[in-house]
């Protein structure tokens, strides 16, 4: 039993580990914590929303080493993500920028809910009951059960 817990613990952190590799790694700790804080912001552009520490494709490495480079060079993190936006458009931002053709990104969710409130609303106000009305047919066999059941108790 204790392995088992010691098999689904050590499983549960490696599906957290990042794909920074050890020799990516710059050896001042400062510098790196710059770099991974700059890698968080950045989507890898093969993967579909993992950033660039994330993920493991080829060019997610080459990306990590990229920040990392531009960090020694002394760029400072807004000059590497325009850098990088420059490189490779908007869709390397894993949070788009609040822009005229990233609106509907930003507003479209609430457009959606105050719609669908609005639908919900009308529903209950209409009742709900439409179609809930029964054919003259409907209400004779409604009665004729009834009478049936209040005669055969």
């Amino acid at each position: 039993m204790k392995k088992l817990a010691l098999f689904l613990a050590a499983l549960c952190i490696s599906s957290f580990a990042l794909a920074v590799e050890p020799n990516e790694m710059l050896k001042d700790a400062g510098l790196e914590a710059r770099a991974r804080e700059v890698s968080k912001q950045l989507r890898c552009v093969q993967c579909q929303n993992e950033t660039i520490d994330e993920s493991h494709a080829d060019i997610a490495r080459a990306m990590r080493l990229l920040v990392r480079e531009r960090i020694t060079a002394g760029d400072t993190n807004d000059q590497i993500i325009a850098y990088m936006l420059s490189r490779y458009g908007d869709y390397v931002l894993l949070r788009p920028r609040f822009m005229s053709s990233t609106l509907i990104l930003w507003v479209g969710p609430f457009v959606l809910l105050v719609l669908g409130g609005l639908v919900v609303v009308t529903r209950i106000r209409r009742g709900g009951t439409e179609g809930l009305a029964l054919t003259e047919e409907e209400q004779k066999a409604v009665a004729a059960l009834t009478e049936l059941g209040e005669g055969g108790s």
